[in-house]
């Protein structure tokens, strides 16, 4: 795992970010599982859009995807 600014970066493939699960580490409403349910990639394969959906609430947020790569923010997986 690599360390950067003192955070552990969370592995992620893009072409596998759909159906992923992530737990945030500071649950803000009581949504602390998500899970990726839209993905949208231009012509090059860049991913342009990533949408959040909580599990309790059903809110969706759209969010910069290399977030999920923070291990202060997220966890992979639900935990």
């Amino acid at each position: 795992m690599f360390v950067l600014l003192g955070a552990y970066v969370n592995q992620i493939n893009p072409s596998k970010l759909l159906q992923s699960k992530w737990t945030a580490v500071k649950p803000q409403n009581k949504d602390k599982h998500f899970l990726v349910v839209d993905v949208e990639f231009d012509e090059e394969g860049v991913v342009v859009c990533c949408l959040l959906e909580a599990l309790m609430s059903k809110r969706t947020s759209s969010i910069d995807w290399q977030m999920l790569k923070n291990s202060d923010i997220w966890i992979q997986g639900w935990k």
